[in-house]
């Protein structure tokens, strides 16, 4: 059902780009519009991670030589994936203030996991072990080449609405009000159809995440804190590409202090308390944390791998 829901979804997006082609250019226009998408969709399959990667200017690790919370990062990462039965990914982290972190890549055979220097600064050990587990739960159900692509076709019709302007600008003022409507109305439907793949994938995304890593708790708080941090510290290069947004554990774009088209991810308390009614019946809140949808500090009596 998954597959079905993001095959629509992606044949939807195809569609509105193809609508915009037609609106512009005719049915010239629309087959100039389905073969630019098809060539995009392709493109972003074979270069989705190299892609993303190359544009946030990340930094593969080299264990050997790394030290610190960098050193520490890769190794939590690669003992997730082991338990999770699954092909390490390649291991990046990316100079930004902002905590955030995300996962890319065609498949599991070739993905990538990445995080802003930002978040290991943040983060204790066990909350890192809560988002990598996050992240390698979006590459183990293959949402990094539905993610990706998406957001290449998003960023494309944006881009092909805001030309909207100058061909519709040239005629009248009935083809200038066409023009006006496709670039506010274009952008807003790609976001919608963004929300829609994004939104459940980040749900389920969490729920095996906390399978992976044992302790819900751990990508919860982490969750509380990255939240918190991307709100005063803004990411430049997500400002600039805000279709990438959606790749992110939590979104990049709240650091501006504005709202956005591609405000893709659930309410960060909704998946909070999620996690955190996974704990189970005989779970006891830590050091005085309330219950009830309160984040405790990690790292008590319950040990987990890095415990």
């Amino acid at each position: 059902m998954n597959t079905l829901r993001t095959g629509m979804l992606l044949a939807a997006l195809t569609a509105l780009f193809m609508g915009v082609g037609l609106l512009l250019g005719g049915a010239t226009g629309m087959l100039i519009a389905f073969l630019f998408a098809a060539g995009t969709n392709l493109f972003a399959y074979w270069n989705s991670d190299r892609m993303v990667l190359r544009m946030y200017r990340a930094q593969e690790v080299d264990e050997g030589h790394a030290s610190g919370a960098v050193r520490r990062y890769a190794q939590i990462t690669r003992e997730l994936a082991q338990r999770a039965q699954m092909p390490v990914p390649k291991i990046y982290v990316i100079e930004n203030d902002q905590p955030n972190a995300f996962a890319t890549g065609r498949n599991p055979q070739n993905a990538a996991v990445a995080a802003t220097t930002g978040l290991l600064r943040m983060l204790n050990e066990q909350e890192i072990a809560g988002v990598m587990a996050h992240e390698l739960a979006h590459v183990k159900n293959r949402d990094t080449l539905t993610m990706t692509v998406t957001a290449t076709i998003a960023g494309a019709l944006t881009m092909l609405a805001n030309f909207a302007i100058f061909f519709g600008g040239n005629r009248n003022a009935g083809g200038l009000i066409g023009a006006l409507a496709i670039m506010i109305l274009a952008p807003m439907a790609a976001s919608i159809v963004q929300m829609a793949i994004s939104r459940g994938r980040e749900y389920e995304a969490d729920r095996i995440g906390a399978e992976i890593c044992g302790h819900p708790e751990w990508l919860a708080s982490a969750l509380g804190k990255i939240s918190n941090g991307a709100q005063r510290i803004p990411n430049e290069t997500a400002e600039r590409h805000p279709e990438t947004g959606q790749l992110m554990i939590i979104n990049p774009l709240s650091g501006r202090g504005r709202d956005n088209l591609f405000s893709t991810h659930p309410a960060t308390q909704n998946r909070i308390d999620r996690l955190m009614a996974m704990r189970g019946p005989g779970y006891a809140p830590q050091d005085g944390a309330a219950a009830g949808g309160s984040v405790p500090p990690v790292g008590g009596a319950r040990r987990g791998p890095w415990g």
